[in-house]
């Protein structure tokens, strides 16, 4: 089965924490966190249109400038959500520049600001000077992006301030049979995209022409097979408390991949508290008790540097337990 998602971690685990998702059947992508981004190419970045920040630690928010740069001239709006006070971070960046000559640039910012049950929001356009404007408040239900076969949700947890947790999820994947498209003499193309969309909006009524010949929805649709759409979660910077752990279990589970900090060794499980991180071991459980289809250990602290394998190891141990 062709997956929906390609991610890939942009830094290495010693290095600023994030993720790079390309939406392959969209042809854009999305992006968690925003640590430095100088390996990503401007292509890279000018597919992504949502953003997603689990705080603004300088290393989880520096590369915003890189990306803004790059992004200056992109037509397609660019969408950024964080914890509360997000706004206000976005503007003390945006002010922080002089502006007097991109008028007749097209960037339109939107960025929403996750509050406990708000979303508040507020837009910022190059045409005036990235002066803030305000947008009506919305409920927040976990959700945070939602369109016709995914969506991402939020978590709100504890690093002495509010810190987003991330999950990606497909809500089913559909493959075409191609045996069976070759019994039926049906030949690969657009058309394909057109049933697959029709399929997820249940528009039964479609006509498709292929060949220049029609087909009716129920004459083309056990072409398509249904399955387990995929399922990214993305945790860092976090205390290994319990509740912090529920909130976690939950979103992640299912997950196919969970990308999660392991930026403590167990044996410093106390300054992993003082500090408000995870810990390897905590990490390695919260995966086995979400269910999740792999570990990805990243965020590492420097103290590490001369045997990362420890942190990978007491992870992948207690993920692989039997309990």
């Amino acid at each position: 089965m062709k997956p929906s998602f390609h991610s890939r971690l942009i830094n290495k685990p010693f290095e600023d924490p994030g993720l790079y998702v390309r939406v392959l059947r969209e042809g854009c992508a999305l992006m968690f966190d925003l640590g430095f981004t100088t390996n990503l190419s401007a292509r890279d970045i000018l597919k992504t249109n949502d953003i997603f920040v689990s705080h603004t630690h300088v290393d989880h928010f520096i590369g915003f400038d890189n990306v803004l740069r790059i992004c200056l001239k992109k037509e397609n709006p660019l969408r950024l959500y964080g914890p509360k006070g997000f706004i206000d971070c976005i503007e003390g960046k945006l002010r922080s520049y002089t502006w007097n000559l991109i008028g007749d640039y097209p960037l339109v910012i939107y960025i929403s600001e996750i509050d406990n049950n708000s979303i508040k929001r507020a837009a910022f356009k190059a045409k005036n000077s990235f002066k803030r404007e305000n947008m009506e408040t919305l409920p927040y239900n976990a959700v945070l992006l939602e369109n016709s076969f995914s969506k991402v949700s939020a978590a709100i947890l504890d690093h002495q301030i509010p810190c987003l947790a991330f999950s990606l999820e497909e809500d089913y994947h559909i493959n075409i049979d191609k045996d069976k498209l070759n019994r039926m003499d049906l030949p690969v193309g657009p058309w394909l995209g057109e049933l697959k969309a029709a399929i997820r909006e249940n528009i039964t009524d479609r006509l498709f022409t292929v060949n220049g010949k029609a087909f009716t929805f129920i004459e083309l649709k056990n072409i398509a097979n249904i399955a387990r759409g995929q399922k990214i979660t993305y945790v860092v910077d976090v205390l290994g408390s319990d509740e912090n752990i529920k909130k976690i279990i939950q979103l992640a589970k299912g997950s196919d991949v969970l990308y999660i900090e392991t930026y403590f060794s167990d044996k410093d499980k106390d300054r992993a508290r003082d500090r408000y991180h995870l810990t390897s071991k905590e990490a390695g459980m919260i995966a086995r008790e979400a269910g999740v289809g792999r570990l990805e250990a990243i965020h590492f602290s420097p103290r590490y540097t001369d045997e990362p394998e420890e942190l990978i190891r007491e992870a992948e141990e207690e993920f692989k337990k039997l309990v």
